[in-house]
Protein backbone atom coordinates (compact mmCIF):
# COMPACT_ATOMS: atom_id res chain seq x y z
CA UNK A 1 0.00 0.00 0.00
CA UNK A 2 1.50 3.34 -1.10
CA UNK A 3 1.33 5.92 1.40
CA UNK A 4 -1.34 8.37 -0.31
CA UNK A 5 -3.49 5.57 0.07
CA UNK A 6 -2.45 4.86 3.59
CA UNK A 7 -3.62 8.23 4.51
CA UNK A 8 -6.83 7.92 3.25
CA UNK A 9 -7.57 4.91 5.02
CA UNK A 10 -6.23 6.43 8.49
CA UNK A 11 -8.71 9.45 8.19
CA UNK A 12 -11.36 6.96 7.79
CA UNK A 13 -9.85 4.64 11.01
CA UNK A 14 -8.95 8.18 12.70
CA UNK A 15 -12.39 9.11 13.20
CA UNK A 16 -13.83 6.04 14.04
CA UNK A 17 -11.65 5.12 16.35
CA UNK A 18 -11.44 8.54 18.29
CA UNK A 19 -15.01 8.19 18.88
CA UNK A 20 -14.60 4.98 20.80
CA UNK A 21 -14.30 4.63 24.93
CA UNK A 22 -10.90 3.08 26.25
CA UNK A 23 -12.10 -0.89 27.71
CA UNK A 24 -12.08 -1.29 31.60
CA UNK A 25 -8.76 -3.03 30.63
CA UNK A 26 -7.56 -1.58 27.72
CA UNK A 27 -4.47 0.05 27.84
CA UNK A 28 -3.84 3.33 26.69
CA UNK A 29 -2.12 3.46 22.79
CA UNK A 30 0.37 5.58 22.76
CA UNK A 31 3.13 6.87 20.17
CA UNK A 32 6.29 8.58 21.09
CA UNK A 33 9.17 9.82 18.48
CA UNK A 34 12.74 8.14 19.78
CA UNK A 35 13.21 5.14 21.57
CA UNK A 36 14.34 6.76 24.74
CA UNK A 37 10.78 8.03 25.48
CA UNK A 38 9.16 4.62 25.10
CA UNK A 39 11.15 3.89 28.66
CA UNK A 40 10.01 6.83 29.70
CA UNK A 41 6.42 6.34 29.71
CA UNK A 42 6.68 2.87 30.09
CA UNK A 43 8.00 3.44 33.55
CA UNK A 44 5.06 5.87 34.08
CA UNK A 45 2.54 3.98 32.54
CA UNK A 46 3.07 0.35 33.63
CA UNK A 47 0.43 -2.06 32.41
CA UNK A 48 -1.94 0.57 31.33
CA UNK A 49 0.02 1.97 28.33
CA UNK A 50 1.00 0.45 24.80
CA UNK A 51 3.70 2.01 23.40
CA UNK A 52 5.29 2.05 20.22
CA UNK A 53 8.11 4.42 19.04
CA UNK A 54 8.51 6.25 15.40
CA UNK A 55 11.67 6.50 14.95
CA UNK A 56 12.88 3.13 14.08
CA UNK A 57 16.52 1.70 15.36
CA UNK A 58 19.56 3.35 12.94
CA UNK A 59 17.38 6.01 11.41
CA UNK A 60 17.86 9.72 12.01
CA UNK A 61 15.28 11.49 14.22
CA UNK A 62 16.18 14.75 11.87
CA UNK A 63 15.40 13.09 8.70
CA UNK A 64 12.76 10.07 9.32
CA UNK A 65 9.76 9.86 7.52
CA UNK A 66 7.06 8.13 8.86
CA UNK A 67 6.09 4.46 6.90
CA UNK A 68 2.37 3.55 5.59
CA UNK A 69 1.92 1.09 8.42
CA UNK A 70 2.95 3.10 10.92
CA UNK A 71 0.75 6.26 9.47
CA UNK A 72 -2.48 3.51 9.78
CA UNK A 73 -1.19 2.52 13.66
CA UNK A 74 -1.27 6.26 14.47
CA UNK A 75 -5.03 6.09 13.58
CA UNK A 76 -5.89 4.13 16.93
CA UNK A 77 -3.33 6.02 19.21
CA UNK A 78 -4.71 8.05 21.65
CA UNK A 79 -1.59 10.32 22.58
CA UNK A 80 1.69 11.16 20.73
CA UNK A 81 4.07 12.82 23.18
CA UNK A 82 6.77 14.83 20.89
CA UNK A 83 10.09 15.76 22.15
CA UNK A 84 10.99 18.20 19.43
CA UNK A 85 13.66 16.35 17.49
CA UNK A 86 13.30 17.89 13.90
CA UNK A 87 11.34 15.11 11.81
CA UNK A 88 8.27 16.46 14.19
CA UNK A 89 8.21 20.11 12.18
CA UNK A 90 7.37 18.14 9.15
CA UNK A 91 4.85 15.82 10.38
CA UNK A 92 2.92 17.11 13.56
CA UNK A 93 0.48 19.41 11.68
CA UNK A 94 -0.39 16.22 9.43
CA UNK A 95 -0.83 13.19 11.39
CA UNK A 96 -3.05 16.23 13.72
CA UNK A 97 -4.91 16.74 10.68
CA UNK A 98 -5.33 13.02 9.86
CA UNK A 99 -6.46 12.35 12.74
CA UNK A 100 -8.14 14.85 15.24
CA UNK A 101 -8.61 12.75 18.35
CA UNK A 102 -5.09 12.29 18.56
CA UNK A 103 -3.89 14.25 22.24
CA UNK A 104 -0.29 15.51 20.96
CA UNK A 105 1.40 16.66 24.37
CA UNK A 106 4.54 18.48 24.34
CA UNK A 107 7.21 16.93 26.53
CA UNK A 108 9.70 20.00 26.34
CA UNK A 109 7.01 22.36 28.80
CA UNK A 110 8.64 23.14 31.22
CA UNK A 111 12.15 22.70 29.93
CA UNK A 112 14.71 25.68 29.74
CA UNK A 113 16.02 25.14 26.15
CA UNK A 114 19.44 24.99 24.33
CA UNK A 115 19.42 27.19 21.06
CA UNK A 116 18.98 24.19 18.53
CA UNK A 117 19.31 21.32 20.32
CA UNK A 118 16.65 18.96 20.58
CA UNK A 119 18.56 16.52 22.83
CA UNK A 120 16.72 17.13 26.56
CA UNK A 121 16.57 13.06 26.89
CA UNK A 122 20.60 13.02 28.18
CA UNK A 123 19.50 14.96 30.74
CA UNK A 124 18.17 13.00 33.52
CA UNK A 125 17.00 16.01 35.32
CA UNK A 126 15.27 16.82 32.28
CA UNK A 127 13.54 13.59 32.03
CA UNK A 128 12.25 14.13 35.83
CA UNK A 129 10.18 17.17 34.24
CA UNK A 130 9.38 14.97 30.99
CA UNK A 131 8.02 12.28 33.25
CA UNK A 132 5.40 14.44 35.09
CA UNK A 133 4.29 15.85 32.47
CA UNK A 134 3.48 12.45 30.80
CA UNK A 135 1.71 11.24 34.15
CA UNK A 136 -0.04 14.71 34.33
CA UNK A 137 -0.97 13.67 30.75
CA UNK A 138 -2.43 9.94 31.67
CA UNK A 139 -3.92 10.81 34.93
CA UNK A 140 -5.72 13.24 32.82
CA UNK A 141 -7.45 10.84 30.49
CA UNK A 142 -7.36 7.92 32.50
CA UNK A 143 -8.66 9.16 35.99
CA UNK A 144 -9.41 5.35 37.12
CA UNK A 145 -5.53 4.51 37.61
CA UNK A 146 -3.87 7.80 38.65
CA UNK A 147 -3.02 6.31 42.24
CA UNK A 148 -1.31 3.90 39.89
CA UNK A 149 0.64 6.89 37.23
CA UNK A 150 1.45 8.55 41.11
CA UNK A 151 3.02 5.71 41.97
CA UNK A 152 5.28 5.12 39.08
CA UNK A 153 6.10 8.51 38.70
CA UNK A 154 7.42 8.76 42.17
CA UNK A 155 9.53 5.60 41.27
CA UNK A 156 11.22 6.68 38.15
CA UNK A 157 12.23 9.88 39.26
CA UNK A 158 14.03 8.47 42.39
CA UNK A 159 15.54 6.39 40.03
CA UNK A 160 16.44 9.01 37.84
CA UNK A 161 17.71 10.88 41.02
CA UNK A 162 20.38 8.34 41.30
CA UNK A 163 21.53 7.84 38.16
CA UNK A 164 22.06 11.46 38.06
CA UNK A 165 24.32 11.27 41.70
CA UNK A 166 26.10 8.29 39.69
CA UNK A 167 26.85 10.00 36.30
CA UNK A 168 27.99 12.66 38.76
CA UNK A 169 30.31 11.09 40.58
CA UNK A 170 31.76 8.73 37.95
CA UNK A 171 33.01 12.58 36.08
CA UNK A 172 33.45 14.29 38.98
CA UNK A 173 37.83 13.37 39.28
CA UNK A 174 37.63 13.76 35.59
CA UNK A 175 40.59 16.69 34.69
CA UNK A 176 40.19 17.59 31.41
CA UNK A 177 36.54 18.64 31.05
CA UNK A 178 35.86 18.29 27.24
CA UNK A 179 34.85 15.48 24.74
CA UNK A 180 34.64 15.95 21.06
CA UNK A 181 31.52 14.62 19.26
CA UNK A 182 31.19 14.17 15.54
CA UNK A 183 27.36 15.28 16.09
CA UNK A 184 26.64 17.72 18.63
CA UNK A 185 23.93 15.61 20.80
CA UNK A 186 25.37 15.74 24.07
CA UNK A 187 24.79 19.58 25.16
CA UNK A 188 22.64 18.83 28.15
CA UNK A 189 24.60 16.20 29.51
CA UNK A 190 27.82 18.39 29.58
CA UNK A 191 26.20 21.09 31.07
CA UNK A 192 24.69 19.04 33.35
CA UNK A 193 27.93 17.76 34.86
CA UNK A 194 30.81 20.65 33.80
CA UNK A 195 31.52 18.98 30.67
CA UNK A 196 32.10 21.15 27.27
CA UNK A 197 31.35 19.60 24.36
CA UNK A 198 33.70 19.94 21.29
CA UNK A 199 31.63 18.98 17.61
CA UNK A 200 33.09 18.51 14.64
CA UNK A 201 29.47 18.54 12.90
CA UNK A 202 28.77 22.65 12.61
CA UNK A 203 25.00 23.19 11.33
CA UNK A 204 24.41 19.82 10.77
CA UNK A 205 27.26 19.88 7.82
CA UNK A 206 30.54 18.25 7.88
CA UNK A 207 33.46 20.74 8.47
CA UNK A 208 35.02 22.79 5.62
CA UNK A 209 38.78 22.70 4.82
CA UNK A 210 39.67 25.51 6.95
CA UNK A 211 37.65 24.66 10.08
CA UNK A 212 38.79 21.31 9.67
CA UNK A 213 42.07 22.20 9.90
CA UNK A 214 41.38 24.18 13.30
CA UNK A 215 39.37 20.91 14.73
CA UNK A 216 42.54 18.69 14.02
CA UNK A 217 45.17 21.68 15.48
CA UNK A 218 42.96 21.67 18.73
CA UNK A 219 42.80 17.80 18.85
CA UNK A 220 46.12 17.85 18.82
CA UNK A 221 47.02 20.54 20.89
CA UNK A 222 44.45 19.69 23.69
CA UNK A 223 45.17 16.25 23.89
CA UNK A 224 42.12 14.47 22.44
CA UNK A 225 42.57 10.72 22.21
CA UNK A 226 39.07 9.90 21.63
CA UNK A 227 36.36 11.25 19.31
CA UNK A 228 32.84 9.84 20.26
CA UNK A 229 30.46 9.82 16.90
CA UNK A 230 27.01 8.03 16.91
CA UNK A 231 25.70 5.15 14.59
CA UNK A 232 22.91 7.49 12.75
CA UNK A 233 25.84 9.90 10.64
CA UNK A 234 28.16 9.61 8.71
CA UNK A 235 31.21 9.06 10.59
CA UNK A 236 33.86 9.32 7.90
CA UNK A 237 35.52 13.01 8.52
CA UNK A 238 35.75 11.70 12.53
CA UNK A 239 38.11 8.79 11.35
CA UNK A 240 39.80 10.52 9.00
CA UNK A 241 40.32 13.52 12.26
CA UNK A 242 41.54 10.34 14.12
CA UNK A 243 43.65 8.39 11.89
CA UNK A 244 45.54 11.51 11.50
CA UNK A 245 46.54 12.35 15.32
CA UNK A 246 46.46 8.96 16.22
CA UNK A 247 43.06 9.25 18.39
CA UNK A 248 40.58 6.44 18.63
CA UNK A 249 36.61 6.22 17.57
CA UNK A 250 34.13 4.98 19.87
CA UNK A 251 30.48 4.69 18.95
CA UNK A 252 28.30 6.40 21.62
CA UNK A 253 24.37 6.09 21.02
CA UNK A 254 21.61 9.31 22.52
CA UNK A 255 18.90 6.68 21.12
CA UNK A 256 19.96 3.89 22.73
CA UNK A 257 16.92 2.49 24.29
CA UNK A 258 18.63 0.82 27.57
CA UNK A 259 18.64 4.07 29.04
CA UNK A 260 20.03 4.10 32.44
CA UNK A 261 22.96 1.38 31.32
CA UNK A 262 23.59 3.65 27.82
CA UNK A 263 23.73 6.69 30.66
CA UNK A 264 26.39 5.40 32.65
CA UNK A 265 28.86 3.99 29.75
CA UNK A 266 28.66 7.00 28.00
CA UNK A 267 29.66 8.90 31.28
CA UNK A 268 32.66 5.94 31.99
CA UNK A 269 33.66 6.39 28.33
CA UNK A 270 34.39 10.08 28.52
CA UNK A 271 35.95 10.04 32.02
CA UNK A 272 38.79 6.92 30.66
CA UNK A 273 36.99 4.58 33.21
CA UNK A 274 35.85 2.05 30.23
CA UNK A 275 37.82 1.45 27.65
CA UNK A 276 36.60 -0.47 24.26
Amino acid sequence: MNLKKSISVFILMGFWSSALPVGASEPLSIFVSILPQALFVERVGGKHVKVEVMVRPGHSPATYEPTPKQILALAGAKIYFRIGVPFEETWMERIKSLNPGLHIVDTRQGIRLRDKDPHIWLSPRRVKIQAATIRNTLASLDIRHQKDYDENLRQFQNELTKLDQDLKTILAPLEKRRFMVFHPSWGYFAADYGLEMVPIEIEGKDPGPRTLARLIVRVETQGFKTIFVQQQFSNKTAAAIAKALDARVVVIDPLAPDYFTNLRRTAKLIAGQDHE
